[in-house]
């Protein structure tokens, strides 16, 4: 699913490729990249680090950003990897932790999925192949640091994440202590720490939403100002992410697992709150297509978005939205939209 061939033709790029360019200007533009992509790494502007890479690939070649992460990778490690003041050595080890998984679980992908995005592969498919390589990647950095630190990021962050929640149960006035409510309190809360490893997932998915759909728009911004025309069509706006299909087989099995026991039952939970959760995002997408169908305004976007949050404080939004992103493969809620719609005057 995932192709990480080294090639440096890229094609979706329609100006700029490295055939036209001369070994000077793609030099300075990997150069140009390599400091910017440092930097990205720092929090919180992590988020845009695949729209860098993936940006310099589809300007300058696969090889080109290859190098650009390997370059980027020590001058991101000098500015984030000075321990502070007091840190002791369970804070050090976890600086080394998160700046591999960065690089491992987040940059790595990015590159991977390249060849995808200048093909110009669906959305949801560019999605799903970089998170399935994120995974590898969140596991290798585990792994490296058990062998080499005598260090589990993974417990870590579990244990740190159960204080959180034992505190937001007992200290916060406003929890019922007692009924059915502080029982439902306690089970989510119950369910969100066994459902970590899925929350973690659900970051970097967030990641990749933002850094694709950011892609999607210089690319459609560098054409029309060099050709004053807008792409025929633009896959990376986020009313057209749609999810493979097949995903509808990982939602239904990983539904199954309550019925599971150990390991398997936590793989299976963990791969369900993940499927779920594109489900939601997808479903936020064909809210934002129909928003852009009507012609709604900024006003009305803005009520529209308002209504919706408004709406998540009862849970009704994310179920409808969730639903809605489950179904959308048999009903094709956008199937009026989907084909040649790529109106840029609507900002995703």
């Amino acid at each position: 699913m995932i192709e990480s061939s080294l090639q440096s033709e890229p094609v979706l790029m329609p100006a700029g490729s490295p055939a036209g360019r001369t070994a000077g200007r793609t030099i300075r533009s990997v150069a140009a990249y390599t400091a910017l992509t440092s930097l990205l790494f720092l929090p919180p502007m992590f988020v845009f680090v695949p729209a860098a890479l993936i940006h310099c690939g589809l300007r300058n070649g696969r090889r080109a950003a290859w190098l650009t992460l390997v370059l980027a990778v020590p001058i991101a490690g000098m500015l984030m990897l000075q321990p502070a003041q007091g840190a002791t050595a369970i804070d050090v080890k976890m600086g080394y932790a998160y700046f591999m998984g960065l690089v491992v679980a987040v940059a790595v992908p990015a590159l991977m999925v390249l060849p995808m995005v200048e093909r110009r592969d669906s959305f949801g498919r560019v999605l799903v192949a970089a998170l399935i390589a994120s995974v590898g990647g969140l596991a290798l950095t585990e792994i490296a640091m058990q062998l080499f630190a005598h260090f589990s990021p993974y417990s870590l962050h579990a244990a740190q994440a159960a204080e959180m929640a034992k505190a937001m149960l007992t200290n916060n006035p406003k929890m019922p202590t007692t009924g059915s409510a502080a029982t439902f309190a306690k089970t989510l809360a119950s369910v969100a720490l066994f459902c970590l490893p899925g929350f973690l997932l659900m970051d970097i998915v967030m990641v990749f939403v933002l850094s694709l759909v950011m892609v999607g728009r210089i690319v459609a911004w560098r054409q029309f100002v060099e050709t004053r025309t807008l792409p025929d069509s633009a896959p990376y706006l986020f009313r057209n992410f749609s999810l493979p299909e097949w995903l509808a087989v990982a939602f239904i099995a990983s539904g199954l697992s309550p019925l599971a026991h150990g390991m398997l039952q936590k793989v299976g939970a963990n791969v369900l709150a993940v499927v779920v959760f594109l489900y939601l995002v997808q479903g936020l997408a064909i809210f934002r297509s129909l928003l852009a169908a009507i012609g709604a305004g900024f006003v009305g976007v803005l009520f529209a978005y308002g209504t919706l949050a408004v709406l998540a404080f009862t849970g009704l939004s994310p179920l409808l939205l969730t639903v809605a992103g489950l179904f959308d493969s048999f009903f094709d809620f956008r199937h009026f939209n989907r084909k040649d719609h790529s109106d840029e005057s609507h900002s995703d």
